[in-house]
């Protein structure tokens, strides 16, 4: 781990640990053999990689979107709660605000309520993808540094 956390760039960083999880947890369809700190960077990268790939819409259909409402709680406990108000809104879509964990019934919701949200998720996507292009501001919070401070916060969770 130390060898990892010496890496140059923290983008490299987290994808070398997020790797090993995936690794780990069969690509998150094991994922109850992660600990809660691996669980949290698991989670945190799956978002960061579903929206970055396809937006929100995607983020849902896929099985990264079985842990939509943990997500939020994830974020907050590596500090990143600009991104986890956006995680809320996003999931604010569906009824009552509750994101089915079962990708069958989302998916079914998903169909009643995509194209309703597809506008509103896609403008809460842009926050992912860089500065507002009329403030210059990031609207979400630097995630890779937040999760490698966790990582060096809980690195006795992260040992191989």
């Amino acid at each position: 781990m130390e060898t990892v956390l010496e890496m140059d760039r923290e983008d490299l960083i987290v994808t070398e640990i997020d790797t090993y999880l995936n690794e780990i947890s069969n690509y998150g369809q094991e994922i109850e053999k992660l600990n809660s700190s691996q669980r949290v960077l698991l989670i945190i990268e799956n978002l960061q990689r579903e929206i970055n790939n396809g937006g929100f819409k995607q983020f849902y259909w896929n099985s990264s979107g079985d842990y939509a409402m943990e997500t939020v709680d994830t974020l907050k406990q590596i500090g990143a709660t600009i991104t986890a108000g956006v995680v809320k809104k996003a999931n604010d879509q569906f009824p009552d605000g509750l994101v089915p964990e079962d990708r069958d019934k989302r998916g079914e919701v998903l169909n009643l309520i995509g194209e309703k949200s597809s506008e509103y998720w896609n403008a809460l996507d842009l926050k992912f993808y860089g500065p507002n292009k009329e403030t210059g501001i990031w609207e979400i919070d630097d995630l890779p540094n937040l999760l490698i401070k966790f990582v060096k916060a809980n690195k006795a969770d992260f040992e191989k």
